[in-house]
């Protein structure tokens, strides 16, 4: 009876267990709508070699940026064959309260040398000469030179007075890279005083702007770099910077061989300086150089009669303030952004081939954020800075394309020596 039993048992446990292990396999993962379906298109990735796998790992790495100005490859490529030991000099352009402070340290004291500067306990210079026992510099800043042009120095004076001033230290034989030509010189400012704009591209480079190729020739290099900030947390730091007393008085404004009279440069306060100063009283001065600051500081001021704001009237020379310092900033060898650190240290060490020892450091907590205005006071700032913040906007755009760039030319460069090493080993 038992056997009988168990035969007729068998066949029904072993048919249930083959329907068991065919719906195993034959199933979907998941149930119902609980797993979306992939695409055909990301099956085949999936299934793809490595190399289809790298791609779409590097493209999701590097995403895509929505570009609002037209660069050519060459004014994305900022590669520059710094020679240390030769007769290469960086130049630092520090515009007031841009956080150049902190990156001119990072220049002394963070980049890792062969032979690193020489800085003394409680002293703000340093030493940096070049390898070898040369004692001539290849660093040309607040921290390394001092002020040797001036306080705070712009583009039209550094660019006039950085050669003498190397030769004055014992070094000669300056040139700058890829000076305009005397006679292209005077078309440039024929044109000008004809009141037209500057060519937007295609023109000769102008005096102190290296570029991509960086061509050998001559004996003395000099890369100017800077630092650039969102235009109203400068306004408000500088604010805050002249409200604890900052001045500033002793600044040259050297252009075209002279300093400004007190006519063409009148100051905002009576006295020794502007402390306590509130910010309506700070934005109520119509010649307050806080306004529109960053495209004065690189801006040939020569172009516009330097500070005679008789020379041409004002929407005139604010287009040809505007075109020139975007022209400055582009043609330079490096520029920063305040708001990306570790992008500004990635690019820096990118385009001199320098490396710094520790990592920048992001400050987001700063004396222009803690103070509290209201919409109307920042749509106030930004009136007065209207120059600053179309610099701003375009050198944003460039400084994040540059940085793309970058990254996709490193990421394309370490999949190239990845197939060249499977290659090897198959």
């Amino acid at each position: 009876m038992d056997e009988r039993f168990n035969r007729w048992l068998l066949p029904p446990l072993l048919a249930l267990l083959f329907l068991l292990i065919v719906y195993q396999y034959v199933s979907p993962a998941c149930p119902g709508a609980a797993c979306p379906r992939r695409s055909p298109a990301s099956a085949a990735r999936r299934g793809g070699g490595p190399e289809e796998r790298e791609e779409e790992e590097e493209a999701a790495a590097v995403p895509r940026l929505a570009a609002k100005f037209p660069f050519a490859r060459g004014e994305l490529c900022r590669r520059v064959r710094f020679d240390m030991r030769g007769r290469d000099v960086i130049v630092f352009l520090h515009i007031q309260k841009t956080g150049g402070t902190t990156f001119g340290r990072h220049l002394v004291r963070n980049i890792h040398l062969e032979q690193p500067c020489y800085c003394r306990a409680g002293q703000k210079k340093c030493a940096c000469h070049r390898p070898g026992g040369d004692k001539d510099t290849w660093l040309f800043s607040r921290f390394s030179t001092g002020w040797s042009c001036g306080l705070h120095a712009d583009w039209t004076e550094l660019t006039s007075c950085v050669p003498a001033a190397m030769e004055r230290r014992g070094c000669a034989g300056n040139r700058t890279l890829r000076s305009v030509p005397a006679f292209q010189m005077l078309q440039m400012r024929s044109r000008l005083s004809q009141r037209l704009p500057p060519p937007l591209s295609g023109g000769p480079a102008s005096p102190g702007h290296p570029v991509c190729s960086n061509t050998r020739a001559g004996r003395r290099n000099f890369y100017y770099i800077t630092m650039l900030r969102d235009p109203v947390s400068r306004y408000l730091s500088e604010w805050k910077h002249v409200q604890r007393g900052a001045t500033w008085k002793t600044s040259l404004h050297m252009c075209d061989g002279r300093s400004p009279t007190p006519d063409e440069l009148p100051t905002c306060y009576e006295g020794d300086d502007w402390s306590g100063v509130s910010l309506q009283e700070f934005m109520d001065c119509s010649y307050n150089l806080a306004s529109n600051r960053q495209v004065r500081m690189l801006a040939d001021l020569s172009l516009v009669g330097c500070y005679n704001l008789t020379f041409m009237n004002e929407s005139e020379r604010n287009m040809i303030l505007l075109q020139s310092a975007k022209n400055n900033l582009k043609n330079m060898a490096f520029f920063g952004l305040t708001e990306f650190q570790r992008k500004t240290q990635y690019l820096f060490e990118r385009t001199f081939n320098l490396k710094f020892i520790s990592p920048f450091t992001q400050f987001n907590v700063t004396r222009a954020s803690n103070v509290d205005i209201g919409e109307d006071v920042r749509q106030r700032i930004e009136e007065l800075n209207f120059l600053d913040v179309q610099l701003y906007e375009y050198a944003k755009d460039l400084f994040l394309q540059r940085f793309q760039y970058s990254k996709q030319e490193e990421h394309q460069k370490n999949r190239l020596k990845r197939r060249e090493e499977r290659r090897l080993l198959r």
